[in-house]
């Protein structure tokens, strides 16, 4: 970082008024210019030194709330600078150096600091807001601290403490239920009930057996049975979903493959899978989230588990596009098997891809596309072949798209 010149205007004006009268004293032979340059020099040597022995910051630390950033959202930092000095400080400047994945005023008035011989170290608390801006992992700082002394004619910059790391997360949008419209692929309400044995009297009850609990006798079945009866186990399998985020580098802009937050469609993708895996865990399914390859991008998501949203979120702040271009084998994955909900997520899609994945919408109790950048004709072969279809594109309300999307059937298209 470059040097800050070591004199104030006012001390630089000083230096010339001393170097000036060193020159007339020449000049002119006035002994007594010499003698006002001189105290001037003193004055400015004496303000430098008194700068390096004013205060000494001794550790910097930093502390976001909330710890993770969400793209578009804010989060307020707090730096926390201990300082101990031997003498009087005049105030300064203080800047913290953002990345181009925060945005922020990150800046202020440093205060002016008071003798601390007699109080030991004290700490200064700045305290400034910084907004998301691209998805990733960024690090904040380090800290400037830019001091003067008291008669305002030297300045010292100082940089502060290491960086710290800062986690952007893509961004999280509300949507309305799935369950609410999915009839039996619906989540908690209409997770389903198997019974142990067989036949309709063994689905009620079943007889009693030696170490079985007397809270567990079904009064009614014993007295038609002549004999103890308690109630049968039950088992609830918890009902399954599937979100593909289509990674394949092909359905992307070439950015997307180099950093996060490169390829605005991509982070449109992104932000749109943790946000329908929030939804879908909200209502109860167990979620998986998949690559188009069949890759997990998280361990399987229980339902109602909100941590695991929020690691999910952490897990997806690096991601970035890969190579190859898997989304037509995607029916494979599912062959011999029909799956709860699977909603797809991709980038660029045309009619050959909606051929492809034609088998799939059979293998699903609820097919749902998203796409980010369709050709012509995309979206509508594929509601012809059986997925609800819909546009995510930039300029579209994701929150609006989905609301339609859910609440068509099969068949239709939300451009």
């Amino acid at each position: 970082m470059r040097r800050l010149w070591p004199f104030t205007v006012r001390g630089t004006g000083a230096l010339a008024l001393a170097l000036g009268c060193f020159i007339l004293a020449a000049e002119l032979g006035v002994i007594e210019l010499v003698y006002f340059g001189v105290l001037l020099l003193a004055v400015l040597v004496a303000s430098l030194i008194s700068l390096h022995l004013a205060h000494r910051t001794e550790n910097v630390t930093r502390a976001l709330e909330p710890d993770v950033v969400a793209v578009d959202q804010d989060a307020v930092v707090t730096v926390r600078v201990g300082v101990r000095t031997a003498m009087p400080s005049a105030p300064g400047a203080w800047r913290d150096a953002l990345p181009r994945g925060l945005s922020g005023r990150a800046q202020g008035i440093f205060p002016a600091l008071g003798s601390g011989l007699r109080s030991g170290d004290r700490s200064v608390d700045l305290v400034y807001t910084v907004t998301g801006v691209r998805r990733g992992i960024h690090s904040i700082g380090p800290l400037s601290v830019t001091s003067s002394d008291p008669f305002g004619l030297t300045r010292r910059q100082n940089l502060l403490g290491d960086r710290t790391r800062v986690v952007v997360v893509p961004a999280v949008t509300e949507l309305t239920a799935l369950s609410a419209v999915a009839g039996d692929t619906g989540g908690t309400q209409h997770s389903t009930t198997n019974q142990l044995g067989q036949g309709a009297d063994n689905l009620i009850a079943r007889p009693y057996s030696p170490g079985d609990s007397m809270r567990r006798i079904h009064w009614r079945a014993t007295a038609h049975a002549d004999s103890l009866m308690v109630r049968q186990e039950e088992q609830e399998s918890t009902p399954e979903a599937t979100v593909v985020l289509d990674r394949g580098a092909l359905r992307w802009a070439t950015d997307a493959m180099i950093a996060p937050g490169n390829d605005p469609g991509f982070e449109r993708a992104v932000s749109a899978c943790v946000s329908v895996v929030s939804r879908l865990v909200q209502d109860g399914y167990a979620v998986e989230v998949i690559d188009s390859d069949g890759t997990s991008l998280s361990e399987p998501i229980d339902g109602g588990e909100s941590v695991q949203v929020e690691e999910l979120t952490r897990q997806l702040a690096t991601i970035t596009s890969r190579r190859d271009d898997h989304l037509p084998r995607l029916p494979h994955l599912f062959t011999g098997a029909t799956a709860g909900p699977v909603i797809v997520i991709t980038g660029r899609f045309d009619r050959e891809d909606a051929a492809a994945l034609a088998p799939l919408a059979h293998h699903t109790t609820y097919p749902l596309l998203l796409a980010v950048s369709p050709s012509d004709g995309g979206l509508e072969r594929a509601a012809e072949v059986g997925w609800r279809a819909a546009a995510i594109g930039l300029d579209d309300d994701f929150a609006s798209t989905w609301s339609m999307a859910v609440d068509r059937g099969v068949g239709h298209v939300v451009a």
